[in-house]
C-alpha cells in the first residue's frame, strides 16, 4: 500500500534539505529519502568540519556549465545574504576568510541542525537509512520503492548528488535516473580535484608538502591562491580551483613569481649582480622549491654572469612553467562534479525538466559546478529554494 505526498526529494544532502523545508513551510507535504544513515554527511565534512556554508562573492560567472546563464535567476532570487540572514536568525557564529568564503565558528553540525529544523517547521517526513530500490512514473506520479515502503507523489526532486567522494555513498544514481525519464546528461568529471604529473615530473615529486602563492592557469582560466606539491602531483587552493576547467592532455601554467612578472630577473641582474639565482628565488619562495627551479634553469654563477636574454628566457619560464598532468586524482578525491543533468532540459526559474512534469533537479546532480570557496553550497541552497517554491 503507498502512502501519499505533495513531493518526494531524493537526497538529504543540502540542495535536498533545503528543497524539502521551503516547500514543506509552503503547505505542501513532502518526504525527503535517503540510503545514508542520516541527512547532510557532506555538510558535515566541508570546510574541515566547520562547512565553508557560503561566498560574499557569488556571481555567475563563479560556475560552470554548459549554459552559462542557467543558474543566473536561482542565485538572483535567493542570494548569499538570504542564507547568511537564516544562519544569523540561528544565531550559528560564523567568520570570513580569503576571498568572501564564510565558515562557522563552531561545527558543520550546526548548519545540519538547522535545516532539519527549517523542515521540521514544514512538517516534513524525513527517511534515511532508505535505500531506493525502484522509480516508476504513471498516471501524473511518482512511485518510489524504498527501504520496503512505497511512497508516491505528483512531484519527484532529483537531489542525489554526482559522483565525488563515493566512499560517503556518492554515485551517478542521479544521472541513471534522469535519463531513465528522458533527459540528457553531460558527461560527468572530477572537479575540485588534485591533479597527477608523469614520472618525468619525478624532481616536483620530491618537492611532496612544499606550498607557495602561484597563479594557475589554464586555458583563460586563472587563480592566484596556493599551490601544494603532493607525491602524486598538485594539488592545494590554486590547482583544485584550476582542475574544473582541466581537460586531459592540456598543460598547466603555473606563475611562480606573481606579483614579479618575467622581467624581473634581469631587473634584479642590475641591482644585485653578485645573488646567485639560487639565492634570489630562495627570497620569494620556499627553500626547497627555490632549489629545485634554479637546478632546472642551470643557470650557473651570479646574476652578472648571465646574458640578459638568458634571464629574460628563464623569467618567463617562472612565470609560465608548463606542466602537462596524466590526470587527476579522480571522484575518490574530488570536491564536486563538473557535469550532471544537462540545463537545456529544465526550467531555471523552477527546476522542472520541460517535457517530464513534476520531475526536478537540483544542486550537483544539475550541470552548474561553482568555484571552492562556498560556490557549491550556494547554488544547493539557492536551487533547492527554487523548487521547493515551484512544488
Amino acid at each position: 500500500m503507498s502512502e501519499h505526498f505533495d513531493a518526494i526529494v531524493l537526497g538529504a544532502g543540502g540542495a535536498g534539505l533545503m528543497c524539502a523545508a521551503t516547500a514543506g513551510q509552503r503547505g505542501r507535504r513532502v518526504l525527503v529519502i535517503d540510503h545514508a544513515d542520516a541527512p547532510g554527511k557532506k555538510i558535515l565534512i566541508s570546510g574541515g568540519g566547520r562547512c565553508n556554508f557560503t561566498n560574499l562573492g557569488v556571481a555567475p560567472d563563479r560556475y560552470l556549465s554548459r549554459n552559462p546563464h542557467f543558474m543566473k535567476s536561482a542565485l538572483g532570487r535567493y542570494t548569499a545574504k538570504d542564507f547568511l540572514a537564516l544562519v544569523d536568525r540561528y544565531a550559528i557564529a560564523w567568520h570570513e576568510k580569503t576571498l568572501g568564503q564564510l565558515f562557522c565558528d563552531g561545527s558543520a553540525r550546526q548548519i545540519v541542525a538547522m535545516l532539519l529544523d527549517q523542515c521540521d517547521a514544514g512538517a516534513v517526513t524525513l527517511r534515511v537509512s532508505a535505500p531506493i530500490t525502484d522509480v516508476v512514473h504513471s498516471d501524473g506520479r511518482y512511485r518510489v520503492t524504498h527501504g520496503g515502503r512505497v511512497a508516491e507523489a505528483p512531484a519527484l526532486v532529483i537531489a542525489t548528488g554526482g559522483p565525488s567522494i563515493p566512499k560517503m555513498g556518492a554515485s551517478g544514481f542521479a544521472y541513471d535516473l534522469a535519463r531513465r525519464f528522458g533527459l540528457k546528461v553531460v558527461e560527468p568529471r572530477p572537479a575540485l580535484v588534485p591533479l597527477t604529473l608523469p614520472g618525468e615530473e619525478a624532481l616536483f615529486r620530491d618537492l611532496s608538502g612544499v606550498s607557495a602563492p602561484v597563479i594557475a592557469r589554464c586555458g583563460k582560466a586563472a587563480f592566484a591562491e596556493a599551490a601544494l606539491f603532493t607525491h602524486r602531483g598538485l594539488s592545494g587552493p590554486a590547482i583544485l580551483q584550476i582542475s574544473s576547467y582541466w581537460y586531459p592532455g592540456q598543460p598547466i601554467g603555473i606563475d611562480f613569481l606573481p606579483g614579479h612578472g618575467a622581467d624581473w630577473l634581469v631587473a634584479m641582474k642590475r641591482e644585485k649582480p653578485r645573488m646567485s639565482l639560487r639565492q634570489l628565488l630562495g627570497g620569494v619562495l620556499p627553500d626547497r622549491l627555490a632549489a629545485a627551479l634554479a637546478g632546472r634553469l642551470t643557470l650557473e654563477g651570479g646574476l652578472a654572469d648571465q646574458k640578459d636574454r638568458a634571464l629574460a628566457d628563464a623569467g618567463r619560464q617562472l612565470s609560465d612553467w608548463r606542466f602537462v598532468p596524466n590526470g587527476s586524482e579522480g571522484f575518490a578525491k574530488a570536491e564536486v562534479t563538473v557535469g550532471g543533468i544537462d540545463t537545456a532540459g529544465l526550467s531555471s526559474k523552477t527546476m522542472e525538466a520541460r517535457k517530464v512534469p513534476g520531475l526536478y533537479g537540483v544542486g550537483e546532480a544539475v550541470d552548474v559546478t561553482g568555484w571552492l570557496g562556498g560556490y557549491n553550497f550556494q547554488w544547493a541552497w539557492a536551487s533547492g529554494w527554487a523548487a521547493g517554491q515551484a512544488l
